[in-house]
């Protein structure tokens, strides 16, 4: 049958049996332990052999068509988001960990070509897609003449989904940054913990000093530090939810003398100096605009010889910096649908950028493998959380954090992204006063 003589206003039923016939001819090249499951309920195993759990689910013939006339990664999202496409049985990790040890590159190569376009067009000219569901952040950051970018519709758009539904994978003191595993069997909980006094240690915290921490999350550095290192702790975040959680949970402990939270924006801070600062997880908010005055400002705040951690996410320099700046399809997704405003810098412009605004840096350390054992199992608890999380946050939020969680895992474990702890000090005339070596930092 030539390509002119199938049916373009082919029924569902007969667009389902095409693209079954497709699917079963592309299962011997993609050989994968999932199936596809199509909206007339049929199942297609996408490889020789099927546990019979994970499936790749169309819930509609239309998603087919929005992915060809609109073949972009937003568009993938975007029908996950809306319950079209759906991946049942388990998670994107899951369904990376069926995939054969080769990839799926090359699957294409020599396939029939009218048995595609046969399949095919029927959906390309099909009626009736429906539309966008709009799941991610529209609106246009504002710019706050002298002070750079209005990030408050930004971060809220990120942290203010829930709190509840934040603590269903989270550790208990909703720590949201990357943990730091000592050994194999290390929980998450005691990760988190030994997260936060490495970042201590790091900053050789001494017995009343003041601390900033600046984007404090829901309050789990400053409390430890106030806890176990007698320190003066300021926080300060842009997320309501966070604040107030912070806030209860300082007056819950009985720190309210030497903890304070702060709902503001630390560029607004002023007329006054402390001895140590801390941003982790934060900077990836800033942009890469504005990165010297982000480390301008800390610098403004520190005093002399003050130490400074800095814990965020990078990406890989490429061989340009206009070729980094060029944003990857699933960067932008991220970008959209859960971190707007969000960059990512290389370790090299984190490093420039500290030395060029009168830093000394002193350790550059990678903790990107625990980053994807942190993410992954954010990933898991969630998967086993979802439906407490659809009931907190809907159905299509729950299915795009379990989306995101498990491809920034994927990209840690594989390398794509990665994370730094840099720790610096203000550069002053002679000695820095930091230990010698590092034995106090790795018992």
């Amino acid at each position: 049958m030539s390509p002119d003589s199938y049916p373009i206003s082919a029924t569902p039923d007969r667009r389902a049996a095409a693209l079954r016939r497709l699917a079963a001819e592309l299962a011997p090249r993609l050989g994968m332990d999932a199936a596809l499951r199509l909206w007339d309920g049929t199942e297609v195993p996408l490889g020789p052999r099927w546990s019979g759990d994970l499936a790749i689910v169309l819930h509609r013939p239309a998603a087919v068509t929005r992915l060809l006339r609109s073949p972009r990664l937003a568009t993938l999202v975007e029908l996950v988001a809306a319950g079209d496409l759906t991946l049942e049985g388990g998670t994107l990790l899951d369904l990376a960990a069926r995939r054969p040890e080769g990839g799926t590159r090359g699957v294409l190569r020599g396939l029939d070509r009218w048995l595609v376009a046969r399949t095919l067009l029927p959906f390309l000219f099909a009626a009736g897609t429906g539309g966008a569901s709009h799941h991610g952040f529209e609106a246009k950051p504002a710019a706050t003449p002298g002070a750079g970018r209005d990030d408050r519709a930004l971060v809220q758009f990120h942290y203010d989904l829930s709190n509840a539904f934040y603590g269903l994978f989270l550790d208990p003191e909703m720590v949201y940054s990357c943990a730091y595993f000592p050994g194999a069997e290390t929980t998450l909980e005691q990760a988190q913990q030994a997260k936060l006094e490495m970042i201590c240690r790091k900053l050789r915290l001494r017995p009343g000093e003041r601390l900033l921490d600046i984007g404090c999350g829901w309050g789990g550095l400053v409390c430890h530090a106030a806890r176990h290192h007698g320190v003066i702790a300021h926080g300060v975040t842009l997320s309501q939810a966070q604040h107030d959680h912070a806030v209860a949970k300082v007056q819950r402990l009985g720190l309210a003398d030497r903890v304070t939270i702060e709902l503001k924006d630390f560029r607004a801070l002023g007329g006054i100096t402390f001895d140590r600062i801390a941003s982790i997880g934060m900077y990836e908010h800033v942009g890469l605009a504005n990165r010297d005055s982000y480390f301008g400002q800390i610098h403004a705040l520190l005093r002399p010889r003050g130490v400074y951690l800095h814990h965020a996410i990078t990406r890989p320099m490429k061989r340009s910096e206009r070729a980094f700046r060029r944003k990857r399809p699933e960067y932008a997704a991220i970008l959209r649908y859960v971190f707007p405003g969000g960059e990512l810098d290389h370790i090299g412009g984190t490093t420039d950028a500290l030395e060029r605004n009168g830093f000394e840096v002193h350790d550059v350390e990678a903790w990107r493998e625990h980053y994807a054992r942190t993410t992954r199992a954010w990933t898991e608890r969630l998967w086993a959380s979802r439906a407490a999380a659809e009931r907190e946050v809907g159905a299509a939020k729950t299915r795009l954090w379990l989306l995101y969680l498990g491809g920034v895992s994927l990209g840690f474990e594989r390398g794509t992204i990665g994370i730094f702890q840099t720790v610096a000090s203000k550069r002053a005339r002679g000695l820095s006063g930091l230990p010698p070596t590092r034995a106090d930092l790795y018992p």
